[in-house]
């Protein structure tokens, strides 16, 4: 590949960065970060995320396309599994028709982001996230390193500008997850042949060349600038699920090369440049290609700087990353992945999740298999009251829509908001986050996250937040009985008057010394998340 050099700027005179295509380059950062973790503690979550608490993410891409759900491009792959049959079925075998084909039929005919995200905030959302890239490779912006992006194939359109349009116009700061740091392992599948029937032994496209394409519809363009297909097979690569205990570059994957870490990096500061995102979420552990190289903390280090240029030297932007030591959490946001923090944790963090599965999955939705509107309240309100945020993931059809079962659970995140909001944005976590049967389970986060409903909550369970000398104390459903809170006795607090929110009904309650007991309403506002608003004396 030819050396090309380029000059990237930052908004607001940053200084520049001299960029190789090729070799590796020297970060030239002007600003107060410098890629170093000891450079990188100085980092402060800012205020607006601490009181923006939910925010709802289009986790969007070609995957959607086939509506099979996560990881298809992978899986597809994968002899006799159900992608590979279903791809078999509707585009080809995979040594002919690859993921390729999936992307060029995915056309975002019906997509309107302004309608979907007006949709996101009427539901209460303070921040909306869109899909940079997914670890299939396919950038959705006019991407200036990456020739296979949305504006010369699939939807032949800009999908990061349309989404950045929409948050700025519904006024919602702009989130971006970048995922394709793995493509490097996690296509690694395309190098496989079937091992049974016809075409045993023939390979499936992951290895193809430019010059194949001579009279097919991606003439001119170079398969191996998508699939990343020229290396090694990580150690155990047969073993379809070995990739998960890959995931930080180690237990025998194979290490990315030093031009295509270069050429990460060239797309990710060019994502950042054009788009200047308020918050950047890495699927990694730690920061992307850590610690195989260094392209993540220098990445890490211009998003920083670069935000400050663009907020009048005031870090305003929120960066996150996963599998986080104690000290590295003091660097970018702590992100949880289908799961919680079991406890208040000091510095914010935040949950990502999703209503179904991360790509749109057919099945999910004609089996009803979506999470409700009363879960996703339940887990916001759990996760607040720990000091965290809630990224909701919902689904979209590969045609940009989400379906009927998706709305009604938006407006029924919406009705509860209405009522109740007070009670989440602005708040900070009050002594203890909870009393109830939930408490006294341990549920620990291993790893990214994935402890997620493995402790059911129950309209016994509560849940407090506070803001100021108001303190908001939640049940999980509907009282069953006058609620006895433990916490809230006369030796503890004095409380000076108690109402139920979307509720002018007087209500009855005695405090004693080591409890408050509140008398079960007669009736209440909500059957999803019962608050009572607390004026501390």
């Amino acid at each position: 590949m030819k050396t090309v050099t380029i000059v990237v700027f930052a908004a607001i005179v940053l200084g520049s960065l001299q960029l190789s295509m090729s070799q590796p380059h020297e970060l030239k950062t002007v600003g107060k970060f410098e890629p170093t973790w000891q450079s990188l503690k100085e980092y402060q979550t800012p205020e607006w995320f601490r009181n923006a608490k939910f925010g709802i993410w289009a986790h969007w891409g070609p995957q959607c396309q086939p509506e099979q759900g996560d990881w298809y491009a992978r899986f597809m792959y994968d002899e006799g599994s159900d992608p590979y049959k279903w791809h078999v079925a509707h585009y080809g075998h995979p040594s002919k028709a690859g993921f390729k084909e999936v992307i060029n039929d995915w056309k975002a005919q019906n997509w309107d982001p302004e309608k979907l995200v007006a949709l996101y905030k009427r539901a209460g959302a303070q921040y909306f996230f869109a899909m940079a890239n997914h670890h299939d490779n396919l950038d959705l912006w006019n991407s200036k390193y990456q020739s296979w992006n949305t504006l010369n194939v699939g939807p032949k359109k800009d999908i990061v500008a349309g989404w950045a349009r929409a948050a700025k116009n519904n006024n919602l700061p702009f989130g971006l997850s970048v995922h394709a740091s793995h493509t490097w392992t996690w296509l690694e599948t395309a190098q496989r042949a079937d091992k049974n029937g016809p075409l045993a032994g023939v390979p499936y496209d992951g290895k193809i060349t430019k010059d194949e394409g001579k009279g097919t519809w991606w003439e001119g363009l170079d398969p191996q600038e998508l699939y990343a297909q020229n290396h090694p097979l990580s150690k155990g690569s047969e073993n379809i699920y070995t990739l998960w205990n890959q995931w930080g570059w180690d237990n025998g994957a194979s290490i990315p090369s030093a031009e295509y870490c270069e050429k990460f990096y060239n797309r990710t500061i060019d994502l950042i440049d054009q788009f200047n995102p308020d918050l950047l979420y890495f699927d990694d552990s730690v920061l992307p290609l850590y610690p195989v190289s260094d392209v993540g903390l220098k990445i890490a280090a211009h998003y920083y700087n670069h935000n400050m240029a663009t907020h009048q030297g005031k870090l305003e932007g929120v960066l996150f990353g996963k599998v986080l030591s104690e000290d590295q959490k003091k660097c970018m946001v702590w992100d949880v992945e289908r799961g919680a923090a079991d406890k208040i944790e000091q510095l914010p963090w935040q949950t990502c999740t999703c209503i179904g599965d991360w790509h749109y999955k057919r099945s999910i939705y004609e089996n009803g298999q979506y999470k409700s509107a009363r879960e996703v309240v339940h887990m916001l309100v759990d996760i607040v009251s720990k000091n965290g945020n809630l990224l909701l993931n919902i689904p979209v059809r590969g045609d940009g829509t989400i379906d009927d079962k998706e709305v009604a659970i938006l407006e029924g995140i919406s009705a509860w908001m209405k009522v109740n909001s007070e009670s989440i944005f602005d708040t900070r976590p009050w002594e203890i986050y909870g009393e109830g049967p939930s408490t006294e389970t341990s549920n620990p986060v291993n790893a990214q996250g994935f402890n997620e409903g493995k402790v059911k909550l129950t309209a016994n369970d509560i849940r407090f937040n506070r803001k100021g000398d108001i303190l908001y104390v939640t049940t999980m459903g509907i009282p069953v009985d006058k609620i006895s809170i433990q916490s809230l006795g006369k030796n503890k607090v004095n409380i000076k008057r108690i109402e139920m929110l979307g509720s002018k009904a007087k209500l009855s309650w005695k405090q004693y010394s080591d409890k408050l007991v509140i008398e079960k309403p007669k009736s209440v506002s909500n059957d999803i998340a019962v608050v009572f608003k607390i004026q501390m004396r």
